[in-house]
């Protein structure tokens, strides 16, 4: 089936991704030649991944929400991310169209991978968020979200569902299209912060 470690892309994985993503094919073979470099094998470990995103938040604990990230864009769920995965992952944090980020974030939140989202899952990624959030950043935050409990609380009263309902893909999209308050709470972000942070590793 061809040599996957060859130093080039293949043809259909790069006419795939050309279509998927706004990145064009010179810049695409110039990240696989460096995801080959990070990643030897052509694939990024868990921990690797975490490391990524520790070296981008290094006064924060990024573990948990690296983790969580991971899981999300790991679509084989073999433990490992390859290059497609990867880039699918890059494009839709950064400029991905917003149903296919809200795509991304009900994935991401679906901790348990059944389809549905609980309160709890709420709660343990607001909680992973708030890992990355400085305490100082904290105390500037709204009375009514200042933990993590109020965040989560906040998100579900929205949605209107008690204690124990289930939030459909389909019900969390279109809440959160109608109310940009709820797309701010849900998120953490980080491609922002992120180029923030290697402007200024530049200067």
């Amino acid at each position: 089936m061809g040599n996957t470690k060859s130093s080039a892309l293949s043809k259909e994985l790069l006419e795939d991704l050309k279509s998927n993503t706004k990145y064009t094919e010179v810049e695409l073979c110039s990240w696989y030649q460096s995801f080959l470099k990070e990643c030897p094998s052509g694939k990024i470990s868990k921990e690797q991944f975490e490391g990524i995103y520790a070296s981008f938040f290094p006064n924060a604990d990024s573990t948990e929400y690296a983790r969580h990230v991971f899981r999300s864009f790991d679509t084989n769920a073999d433990g490992t991310l390859d290059f497609k995965e990867y880039i699918v992952a890059l494009h839709l944090t950064s400029g991905g169209k917003t149903l296919q980020k809200l795509e991304w974030a009900f994935a991401l939140y679906d901790v348990d991978g059944n389809g549905t989202i609980s309160s709890n899952e709420i709660l343990e990624i607001v909680r992973s968020i708030f890992n990355m959030i400085s305490v100082d950043d904290q105390k500037n935050l709204p009375e009514d979200e200042n933990t993590p409990e109020k965040r989560a609380e906040k998100i579900w009263e929205f949605f209107g569902k008690k204690e124990n309902d289930k939030i459909s893909e389909g019900e969390f999209i279109q809440g959160v299209m109608s109310n940009k308050d709820i797309l701010r709470l849900i998120q953490y972000d980080e491609p922002q912060k992120i180029k923030a942070k290697l402007k200024e590793k530049q200067q």
